[in-house]
Parts: C-alpha cells; sequence; structure tokens
C-alpha cells in the first residue's frame, strides 16, 4: 500500500499555524522603539535572512526523506548528530512551556472579563490538552480539522489588523533598539524552526513545492504577526493583545485567535521533540514523547515563571544557525555525507567556532545582525577546509 503523504496546501495550512502565534505578536512588540517604517524594513530583512535558511534546510529534508535530527547525521555523524538532538529536545520543551503560558496568561485576560475564569493553569490545562490532541490526531490525518482552524484563524486574524492598523498617527515608544538588533529578533524566529522543518517536508507529496510553500506561507504569516505586534505598540500603545481584543469587541473571537494559534504553534514543538527523540532511540516513538513533552510544558507553564524568551531566541539561533550553516555547505556545496561515521570531528569543531563566533558577535552591532555574517564565515570555512583536506589526500 502506497505511503500516506500529505500536500503541499496541507504544509502551508502547516505552517501557517506556526506563523500566527503569540509570540511572534510579541516579539514584534519589541521593535516598536524603530517605528513603523524602519522596524517593518527590520522585519522583512530579518525574515529574508531567517526563511532562506527556513528553506534550505527543508529542502534537505525533503530530499532526503529524513526527519531534521536525522538529515543532522550527515554532517555530524550518528553520535555527533545526538548532541542536537537533545538541544533540540531541550529547547523544544521549553518552547512548549513558553508557548502554553504566553497563550494562557492572554486567554486569561479575556476569560476574567467574559466569563470569571481567572485562573491561568485552567488555560494552560485546556490549551494542553487540545496540543495532544491534534498530535494524536497525527500531522497525516489532521488536514480537514486543520483546514478549518486556518480558515478561522485567518478571518479573525484580518479583523484584529484592522482593529490594531485603524489608528493614522505613530506614537512615540519609549526604550532603543538598533536596527541590527531588530533584524536578529526578526530572524530569529525562522531561525528556531530550523531543526524542525524537515519533520513535516520529509512526508509531503512533492518535498520541493511542499517546502517552497511553506517558506513563502510562513515569511508571510510570520512578517504578518510582527507587523501586528509593531503596529500594536505604535498605534495603539499596547503591547497587551488580549486587552487590544478586548477594547475591540473581541471578545470570544479573542480568546478563540489565542487558543487556536497557541495550539496550531505548539503541536509542532511537542511533535518535533518526539521526532529528535526517535532519532536517538528507535524505542523511543513519536507521538507517546510529543503527549509527554506536551505534559512537561504543561507542568512548567504552571509551575515556573518561564515567560519571557528574546534570550531563548539569541540561544536558538546560537546552537542552530551554525549547525544548518554547515549542513548546507555538505549538502548543496560539497555534495558529502558523514553519515557512516560515529563522529564528524571537522565539522563538530566548526560548529564550536560557529557557536562562539555568534555570541560574541552579539556585542558587536551589525547592519544584518548576527546570524548572516556567522553563517557565511562558517560555510565559506567550511568549504575552503574540506577543499584543502581533499587536496591533502590526493597528495
Amino acid at each position: 500500500m502506497e505511503e500516506k503523504r500529505t500536500s503541499t496546501i496541507g504544509n502551508g495550512l502547516v505552517w501557517f499555524g506556526a506563523a500566527v502565534s503569540i509570540a511572534e505578536i510579541l516579539t514584534g512588540t519589541y521593535i516598536a522603539p524603530l517605528g513603523m517604517k524602519t522596524g517593518m524594513a527590520a522585519i522583512l530583512l530579518g525574515h529574508l535572512i531567517g526563511c532562506t535558511l527556513f528553506c534550505l534546510a527543508g529542502l534537505i529534508g525533503g530530499q532526503t526523506r529524513k526527519s531534521s535530527m536525522e538529515t543532522v547525521k550527515m554532517s555530524f555523524g550518528s553520535k555527533g548528530a545526538l548532541l542536537f538532538a537533545v538541544l533540540n529536545i531541550l529547547q523544544l520543551v521549553g518552547w512548549t512551556a513558553i508557548m502554553i503560558i504566553n497563550g494562557a496568561q492572554a486567554t486569561t485576560v479575556i476569560a476574567a472579563r467574559l466569563w470569571g475564569i481567572g485562573q491561568v493553569w485552567i488555560w494552560c490545562l485546556a490549551i494542553g490538552a487540545l496540543i495532544i490532541l491534534w498530535i494524536v490526531i497525527g500531522i497525516k490525518n489532521i488536514g480537514g480539522l486543520n483546514y478549518i482552524a486556518m480558515g478561522a484563524l485567518f478571518i479573525l486574524t484580518i479583523i484584529l489588523s484592522m482593529v490594531v492598523f485603524k489608528g493614522t498617527s505613530g506614537a512615540a515608544v519609549e526604550g532603543s533598539l538598533s536596527f541590527g538588533s531588530a533584524v536578529e529578533l526578526s530572524a530569529a524566529m525562522p531561525l528556531s524552526w530550523l531543526p524542525l522543518i524537515s519533520d513535516y517536508t520529509r512526508e509531503a507529496k512533492k518535498p520541493g513545492q511542499a517546502t517552497v510553500a511553506s517558506t513563502l506561507v510562513y515569511f508571510t504569516g510570520s512578517c504578518w504577526m510582527y507587523a501586528i505586534g509593531l503596529g500594536a505598540a505604535i498605534f495603539t500603545g499596547e503591547t497587551d493583545i488580549s486587552k487590544i481584543m478586548l477594547q475591540a469587541g473581541l471578545g470570544i473571537a479573542g480568546a478563540v485567535i489565542l487558543i487556536v494559534s497557541t495550539v496550531t504553534t505548539t503541536f509542532l514543538d511537542a511533535f518535533s521533540a518526539g521526532v529528535s527523540a526517535s532519532s536517538i532511540s528507535r524505542k523511543l516513538k513519536e507521538k507517546p514523547v510529543g503527549i509527554i513533552v506536551s505534559v512537561v510544558g504543561i507542568l512548567l507553564a504552571v509551575f515556573t515563571p518561564i515567560q519571557r524568551f528574546e534570550s531563548f531566541l539569541y540561544l536558538i539561533g546560537s546552537v542552530f544557525a551554525p549547525m544548518i550553516a554547515i549542513q548546507i555547505a555538505d549538502y548543496f556545496i560539497l555534495k558529502r555525507k558523514s553519515d557512516t561515521v560515529s563522529a564528524d570531528w571537522v565539522n563538530l569543531i566548526l560548529w564550536g567556532i560557529g557557536f562562539l563566533g555568534y555570541r560574541l558577535f552579539m556585542k558587536i552591532d551589525t547592519p544584518v545582525g548576527q546570524t548572516l555574517p556567522v553563517m557565511l564565515a562558517i560555510v565559506v570555512l567550511c568549504v575552503i577546509i574540506r577543499k584543502a583536506e581533499a587536496v591533502l589526500k590526493k597528495a
């Protein structure tokens, strides 16, 4: 029997759901000190950088039919890739908790006003339960439900946009932020998906087409969410989206936006944690691990103060941007694989250089942020070293 594959439209819907999230809106509010015009320029440039890498990572997984962490083995070896699988699981547990608590807190503001349900933990449980339901249904069977959820989310997001941008004059926003820092904040969100994208493109009927569609949809949706956050801070003077929704009369509709967007985004985090775990050991199954990660995320959301995530975004970028730079060099330029060896120490050392380089570049204000210069440097260094290695072997 032919294996069931996901459609290009289905993949696009998955990544629209990933893009429409309160985390992206909140990150957009941080860029408000630049003003609307300069802020949007930084958002677009940052997303262009991040989504280019997002697309290349997705193509590797789609063309090889491997999950994200399985593709990492092609550059770092079967054992060397375990480092990234473990780091990926940890960051996905963190993202699951962050998304649940932010979604729950925003929903609580509306729910307390409408129904008198002001306990955050209740909404943590409700959102977590829906995430688990999404995982149980599975990415290959969620098509119909996703069409309905994304259709509703699209309409409600248009309404929210109209509310936010109905103002005609921008307000001064306190704080300072350089253009390069805003670019990096914009690139950081698509970068956070680098160790996940192949988990979904590998399942597509037409992986190349699905990857491009996913990239374009995510680019558009994420820029849109950043713009809503930026506009909210500038035009309304308010950075709490739930309060903006209430002021605009988006009571129940606002709650639906917050809950559905949190579920469709966080589902990808939890499920991909399961996929990464299965790359460590075949005994670990995707759905059960995804459910466990969801439960851990709920517990962290309820019992720990895990809310702000700017530093978390930068940490993810410093870990996974150099990783994908090496993968891009190996797969697209050098056409080499290391999955038959235990660990590729040359690439692991290059990754360490890239990680340290990213952290050092955080202290240097460049117009394009940290990701682009570090990525280019690592790709060039990787190609030079491998070419030199080949010459020495022939000598």
